[in-house]
């Protein structure tokens, strides 16, 4: 296969990729704590190939490769609910959880009771507090969250959210739509809780529409151009396999 189609190759597979970062986002336009994706690309130079016996330097081939995929922890809109277990987060913080696979951390605060009193996520991954999982009897009421975290009902205090910050969130891992996985996690005491709220995910429609279009336009013109190669090297064959040896 010539050079050319391997690299509008390698586009396309990257452009692949983007695609589904794109799908991702807007599928999860109106999922709480959503935090969006990007994908970064890099020139992947080529300089196995050689022809020793043309003078001059060999030529570069530059293909693309899909890098690594970077998340927007900026923060989202904060949209009043009023639903006593809705919470959203100002500040950098995450709100832990515990998962099968071990603690996770989320933004997303749209949370409930299950059938036990278990204050868990929609996943039903149980909240942490600072002491382990939060329960509430069925006889209790008043139940606040402050903004510290604190957690407060007609039985008195019920302990504080586990909350926690990271140096450097892109070292996380993302498991699921809202939940996040990694080490170093640091107590977070800056972070303020709100009640009766949650953040939105910090995505645009229009911004992630546009990316799709881009994305689907930069995939039509390669194919046209690769159709285009095979074009030509079809004609060259033919007129070659004409000659009269």
């Amino acid at each position: 296969m010539e050079n050319a189609q391997l690299i509008g190759l390698s586009r396309q597979v990257a452009l692949r990729r983007q695609m589904d970062v794109v799908a991702n986002n807007m599928a999860n336009l109106n999922t709480a704590g959503f935090k969006g994706e990007k994908l970064l690309f890099e020139d992947y130079l080529m300089p196995v190939a050689a022809d020793h016996e043309v003078t001059g330097d060999d030529q570069l081939l530059h293909y693309t490769q899909d890098w690594a995929t970077v998340h927007n922890f900026l923060p989202g809109a904060i949209q009043q609910t009023g639903g006593t277990f809705d919470l959203a987060l100002n500040g950098d913080g995450f709100i832990s959880i515990q998962t099968p696979d071990g603690i996770g951390y989320t933004r997303n605060g749209q949370l409930k009771l299950d059938n036990t009193g278990l204050l868990v996520t929609n996943d039903g991954h149980p909240v942490l507090s600072e002491v382990g999982e939060i329960r509430f009897g069925p006889e209790e009421t008043g139940i606040v969250f402050g903004q510290n975290g604190t957690i407060l009902s007609s039985a008195g205090n019920k302990g504080r959210l586990r909350m926690v910050r990271f140096d450097n969130p892109q070292e996380l891992t993302r498991v699921g739509s809202t939940t996040f996985m990694g080490e170093n996690a640091l107590p977070d005491i800056e972070t303020r809780v709100v009640q009766g709220a949650i953040e939105r995910a910090n995505v645009s429609g229009i911004t992630e529409m546009t990316n799709m279009i881009h994305v689907n336009r930069a995939y039509q013109s390669i194919t046209n151009m690769m159709q285009r190669q095979d074009e030509l090297r079809s004609t060259a064959i033919q007129r070659l396999g004409s000659l009269q040896a």
